[in-house]
Parts: structure tokens; sequence; C-alpha cells
């Protein structure tokens, strides 16, 4: 399914969707559904800051409500995006609102389980759990999703819908899954960035002007992507169509595995892994 027909998925549906949080996700996902002609008159928002609020109302044209609870009443999705540390309170809440409206229940927020979230709002809820990344603040994101055992094959196809509005989406079948889904697409812009940093202050040791070292870099970094993502053929495999023996590419990519950098990316990935768990312990009720 490709954007554009998950995208009409959502519009036939014509659910009603409340977003508890109006922060950069939040606005991130709206702005990808009213890009694909969903209707902002079904969108409602919950926002304790009115000036946030107020200018979410006035670029999209979508409904804001007075509290959370009101939100929730006349939604047939709620969309939870507030921080993690204030989940607990927000979740109980709205429990009261929840069993009586038993709307779908997204979470786009990181690291609190079902098992934990699921009491907070009363239980027995249809709850989809997301872990989406930055990126989809410009629609390019990549959303992995996990649903409860309470969740219809309809309500299933309602969330990959609305967060599709943002990118791709995968599904996991094992919650835990998703620590490891932090390490690598969560957390995983961030190490672009780290790499397009180091290349760019390379590119100036090296003697080259900053405003051409950035270009250069970033139109490489995109044009890289694309190519990976348009082709059939492995990363592995680009990597070698490229690489001419005893060229300079070779002599670079033997210092970069000299380093140690495929060990270094499996560190990294594994450290964010632990550290995703140990904050779903501390987040969670334990």
């Amino acid at each position: 399914m490709n954007k554009n027909s998950a995208a009409r998925l959502v519009d036939k549906t014509s659910k009603t969707i409340a977003f508890i949080g109006g922060g950069n996700m939040a606005a991130s996902l709206i702005s990808g559904l009213v890009s694909d002609d969903y209707n902002p008159k079904r969108i409602i928002v919950s926002e304790p800051d009115a000036d946030k609020l107020a200018a979410l109302a006035a670029r999209f044209g979508i409904q804001s409500a007075a509290d959370n609870q009101g939100a929730v009443s006349q939604a047939d999705v709620a969309v939870l995006a507030v921080k993690p540390q204030a989940l607990e309170r927000v979740a109980k809440d709205l429990a009261p609102a929840v069993q009586k409206q038993r709307p779908l229940v997204i979470s786009i927020v990181a690291g609190i389980r079902e098992k934990d979230l699921q009491p907070w709002l009363g239980g027995g809820v249809a709850l989809v759990r997301t872990m989406p990344n930055t990126p989809a603040m410009i629609q390019t994101g990549a959303t992995v999703l996990h649903a409860g055992k309470s969740v219809s094959s309809e309500q299933r196809d309602l969330a990959e819908s609305i967060l599709r509005a943002v990118g791709l989406t995968r599904w996991v079948d094992v919650e835990d899954k998703m620590d490891a889904v932090t390490a690598l697409s969560g957390s995983g812009p961030a190490y672009f960035f780290l790499v397009m940093e180091a290349m760019e202050q390379a590119g100036l040791e090296l003697g080259l002007p900053a405003d051409t070292t950035r270009l250069l870099t970033l139109q490489t970094a995109l044009g890289a992507a694309r190519m990976a993502i348009e082709s059939s053929d492995s990363p592995a495999t680009l990597r070698e169509r490229v690489t001419s023996p005893g060229g300079t590419t070779e002599q670079a990519l033997q210092a970069l595995e000299a380093g140690g950098i495929r060990d270094l990316f499996r560190q990294a990935l594994t450290a964010a892994r632990d550290r995703s768990i140990e904050l779903s312990s501390i987040l969670g009720d334990h």
C-alpha cells in the first residue's frame, strides 16, 4: 500500500481523531493528514499551551478542545502525544472518557509499554503503540507499530493509515522489539547527522570552503539515500559497485574498517537498545 492509498483509507473511514498534546510530532501527523485531504474538522487537539493550540488551529483549520477528556469524548481515535514523564498522569485522567467512548488509542510516546499504559487507561483498551522518528516532521519518517490484543483488523488498518501520512510504516509482532526499533530508527537520524558533521569537519580540514563542504556533504548523503531506496540491490552491493580496486574510495573504506566502524555501530545500537529498556522500567509501573 502506498502513501496515497493509505490516506484514502483514512478518509474513507471518516473517523474523528483526537490528539492529546500538540507538540512537534502531533503537528507533523496533522500536517500529513491534512496534506492527504483528511478533513481537518475531524481532527481535535487538546493542548495546555494556548498559543500553540491557536497556532495549530490557524495553520490547519482543526478543532480545539477545552481539555483532554472533552477531546476524547468526541473521538474514534485518540493519539497520545505527550512527553513520557507526563503520560501516566494524562492517561489516568483520561481513563473515564476512554472507558466510556472506547476509541482506538494510538501512543506515539517513547518508552511506555502496553503493560503500564493499559491499567493507566482503565484496561481492555484497543491500543497501538508506535515509534515514529523525527523525519516525520517533513513526511519522510519511518514508524514501527505494535498492536495490542484488543485491536481489531479494521483498527489496525486505521492506525497504519494515520501513521503512513508521515512516511513508511512497519509492524512488529512482539512489543519487546520496539527497543531495537528505538535504537535503529528512533535514534537513527542522529547517527547520520553525526556522520555528516564528521565529513564536513574533515572536508574543512582538507581545505575546502565551508559552504562548498556543507553542500557537497548534504547532497552526497541525499544522493546515496535515494540510490539505496530506489535500487533493489543491498547497500553492500551498492558499496562494492562504487569502490574501484586500488582507488580512492577503497582507501577511505579501508581506513573506516580499520577504525572499527562496524563494531562502533553495533555498540551504539546496543547501548541505545539497553537504555530504551532501562527507561521503560523507570517510566512505567515497575
